[in-house]
């Protein structure tokens, strides 16, 4: 009983919320490392990039300025692209892996809990099953009781009866 209540008590709740704190604790920390992915990218290309336009309007001519930055700017887009790219699908993962987690943890329990209330149900059937073999039980040894005691009047009375007989019957002759 103490197992039944304990998980269709508080041990369920206490399951749920673990799990819970664990999920959010884990998206967090996610959530962290793709925003310190992005800064860190973001800054090292914008570095990059304004470092080659720097480098390239000192060095070379009008003409060339153009092309190269035009450039730079085409390699900062496929960045953004690919840093965009990366974070949808890290969110992605993320919001499956934790619906995935909550369906596992939801079927977890209430398979928990349907088997601990299938097993008193055995138990309570086996107890009453027992009980009634016990109740049959008594009956029929009462039974078996009465029948040998009415056994023992029977021939203790017929006993009697001839010797009270034989006794008439010797004294008679």
């Amino acid at each position: 009983m103490e197992t039944f209540n304990w998980w269709c008590g508080g041990g369920t709740t206490t399951v749920v919320v673990v799990v819970v704190v664990i999920e959010v604790v884990v998206v967090v920390v996610v959530v962290v490392v793709v925003v310190v992915v992005v800064v860190v990218v973001v800054v090292v290309e914008v570095q990059c990039c304004s470092s080659r336009h720097d480098g390239n309007s000192r060095s070379s001519r009008g003409s060339n300025r153009s092309s190269s930055s035009s450039s730079c700017s085409s390699q900062c887009n496929i960045v953004v692209v690919v840093v965009v790219v990366v974070v949808v699908v890290v969110v992605i993962v993320v919001v499956v892996v934790v619906v995935v987690v909550v369906v596992v943890v939801v079927v977890v329990v209430v398979v928990v809990v349907v088997v601990v209330v299938v097993v008193l149900v055995v138990v309570v059937l086996v107890v009453v099953v027992v009980v009634i073999v016990a109740a049959i039980e008594v009956v029929v040894l009462s039974v078996v009781i009465v029948v040998v005691v009415v056994v023992v009047v029977v021939v203790v009375v017929v006993v009697v009866v001839v010797v009270v007989v034989v006794v008439v019957v010797v004294v008679v002759v």
